[in-house]
């Protein structure tokens, strides 16, 4: 990256205040893992999808018209986490270990989404797992639209990760 660009990033949380994804010219890049040591590495991310009570009590009661909302989410959260490299354009394709989706919710109006991603590898799988719940909320909403067309998707965030070089990371809110 030139020293113009990395004066623009000076201060950002990047090692050495550089961003990784841009090369000499300044260009967007995929970043080179290849000396990189493959460690075990877990994501998980959470997002919440808000609705009307009527409308989680047809989710929970299995009374949706299109059918069984939180297993065909499961099985888009699963895919779209294996996907995720094709969504994402600087996302490295991983071979993940493990896609855990867990649903709760709060008895009322909101249906609350987990992820856990996990992969032996070389780069982390914070992507998939944020990629995973986003498509489980957005399944839900698919196959919940013709109930309500309001619902609310989100926060979604990460709210932790472990291995690699960078360390651990845990959401502290």
């Amino acid at each position: 990256m030139s020293d113009q660009h990395n004066q623009e990033y000076e201060g950002l949380p990047t090692p050495a205040g550089k961003l990784t994804h841009f090369n000499e010219q300044g260009r967007a890049r995929m970043v080179d893992i290849s000396d990189k040591e493959s460690t075990s590495r877990t994501a998980i991310a959470v997002t919440t999808v808000q609705m009307l009570p009527a409308t989680l009590a047809a989710i929970k009661a299995g009374q949706v018209g299109k059918g069984d909302v939180l297993a065909v989410a499961q099985v888009a959260g699963i895919q779209a986490a294996k996907r995720t490299s094709d969504w994402i354009p600087m996302c490295h394709p991983l071979p993940l270990t493990g896609v855990n989706i867990t649903f709760g919710d709060n008895d009322h109006d909101e249906l609350h989404i987990e992820v856990q991603v996990k992969t032996e590898g070389k780069t982390g799988v914070e992507m998939e797992a944020l990629t995973a719940a986003s498509a489980v909320a957005l399944t839900v909403y698919d196959m919940c639209k013709a109930l309500q067309k309001d619902m609310v998707i989100g926060p979604t965030m990460l709210l932790s990760k472990s291995g690699g070089k960078n360390g651990d990371f845990k959401r502290n809110d």
